[in-house]
């Protein structure tokens, strides 16, 4: 995780958790109506696509640990994957006097009249995993399309010359995430005319629909040699069909280093994943985030990396955390 300077101010956290009908804070801080902190000069909102993944919750809890040891305000609003929720989450922390925005969008199309309503705000819009087409000042995440090729090189090399159907489970329709992975995936592949990809319906990154996809698609293609999901939430999904049916055989690979997946790595039938720590992400957006407050001059686009974890150093990686930790 990234150092930051202290500001001059205390160190204090405030979260705030927003909803249709009232704010809340953590132990330790208080609000005044519904104004900011009165003990804060920064005050950060950091509006979420969604929480119903391991991955956006770390995300979440890299931010307020970054937000909290640079002593500034951390605003929070969970959009639950509904972008007009989302829209109207940024209008509040926008009312709340926010100083920068923290968007992870729903969707990059649809979330624009938030990022408008900012603009004409006056406050500053930071992207974060996700990014959108125009309005933001900068954005942090990693290379989704060398994530997805990483894996696919993996994937093909265990296939070998033999290759046979890889079933690729997607994440989210429209969006440059599920986007990035199955091209960069598919570029990776394409050497190995045997690998024929089987597209398989989107399942929004949730491990609940990729077992329902899976179950599915394995009685169309029982003869499947591989599967592919674009995190490792679905991948895992996937290997639980595929345990639950006998196919032990076929092989699993995902993306974001989740630390179940990585466990799962020596005992040979999950193969692969990439490197996608969300605390260090979310550490990375805020200290970015107060950079543009400070008026400090960033890159439009902030790769805050990423790698290959396989059996050759999956026991590296292993530990207690919940995604495998980026070096430090």
């Amino acid at each position: 995780m990234s150092a930051f300077r202290s500001l001059a101010i205390p160190a204090l956290l405030l979260v705030t958790a927003l909803s249709a009908c009232s704010v809340s804070s953590t132990p330790g801080g208080s609000t005044e109506g519904t104004g900011k902190p009165a003990d804060s000069s920064v005050a950060i909102g950091f509006s979420q696509a969604t929480q119903q993944s391991p991955f956006y919750v770390q995300l979440r809890e890299g931010a307020e640990a970054a937000a909290k040891e640079a002593g500034a305000t951390l605003y929070f609003a969970d959009a639950g994957g509904d972008v007009t929720k989302q829209n109207n989450d940024i209008q509040d922390l926008i009312t709340r006097q926010v100083d920068v925005l923290l968007i992870n969008p729903v969707d990059p199309q649809g979330v624009q009249p938030g990022i408008a309503a900012a603009k004409a705000a006056g406050v500053s819009v930071v992207t974060v995993d996700r990014p959108v087409p125009e309005g933001a000042v900068a954005h942090v995440g990693r290379d989704n399309k060398a994530m997805g090729a990483l894996v696919g090189k993996r994937l093909s090399e265990q296939l070998g010359a033999k290759g046979g159907k890889v079933i690729e489970i997607r994440g989210d329709a429209g969006g440059a995430v599920a986007r990035d992975r199955s091209a960069g995936f598919h570029e990776a592949v394409a050497a190995n005319p045997k690998i024929k990809i089987i597209e398989g319906p989107y399942s929004d990154y949730v491990r609940s629909k990729a077992v329902t996809a899976m179950q599915d698609l394995l009685q169309v293609h029982p003869d499947v040699a591989a599967v592919y999901a674009h995190n490792d939430d679905m991948a895992l999904g996937a290997l639980q069909v595929l345990k639950e049916n006998g196919k032990d055989k076929v092989l699993v690979a995902g993306v974001d280093g989740l630390m179940e997946a990585v466990k799962q790595i020596p005992s040979g039938q999950y193969v692969a994943t990439a490197l996608n720590d969300p605390i260090s992400l979310g550490a990375k957006a805020v200290e970015t985030v107060l950079k543009v407050r400070k008026g400090e001059k960033v890159e439009p686009s902030i790769d805050a990396g990423t790698a290959l974890i396989d059996t050759d150093n999956a026991a590296q990686y292993a530990g207690a955390g919940e995604f495998a930790a980026a070096a430090q």
